[in-house]
């Protein structure tokens, strides 16, 4: 399977990327140290490691769907190291899932994140052959609303 993609340089180091079904991300590489303007969208490395993010939730509550667990909130919180030389890839991204809800298991999580980072998320299988990617999770019970 084949995608296209157009990126469009708009000014400085900001580029507009766009797919085939017209969805628009802006991507900005301008960064000078000292310079007072800051940048106006995440950079191309940054929405790599987002990427990452986003795949790997999409897999885990998925999975947590299909184990019948009632999360009701997933943050993951991905911390990416690069290296000082160029090309200043990534060397170690850390991934970290705070899954809320009602009674979730802990290893129904332990599960969804290991199947994510071995079986499922795309990108994590990309970045693996040339990034240190670990993981962790914790779990947090919702809390209850009463209605007065």
């Amino acid at each position: 399977m084949s995608k296209k993609y157009h990126i469009h340089w708009l000014h400085k180091l900001t580029f507009v990327s766009k797919d085939e079904d017209g969805h628009a991300t802006v991507m900005d590489a301008w960064h000078k140290p000292g310079d007072p303007t800051p940048r106006c969208a995440p950079s191309p490395m940054e929405l790599v490691a987002m990427g990452l993010g986003g795949c790997t939730s999409t897999d885990v509550l998925i999975i947590l769907k299909k184990a019948r667990q009632k999360v009701t909130d997933c943050e993951v919180v991905v911390e990416a190291e690069r290296s000082d030389g160029i090309p200043k890839v990534y060397t170690k991204i850390h991934v970290h899932f705070i899954v809320t809800g009602h009674g979730v298991d802990e290893k129904h999580v332990e599960r969804a994140v290991k199947l994510s980072a071995e079986k499922y998320c795309s990108v994590s299988r990309m970045l693996e052959h040339s990034v240190e990617i670990t993981h962790s999770f914790e779990v947090r019970e919702a809390e209850v609303c009463m209605e007065e």
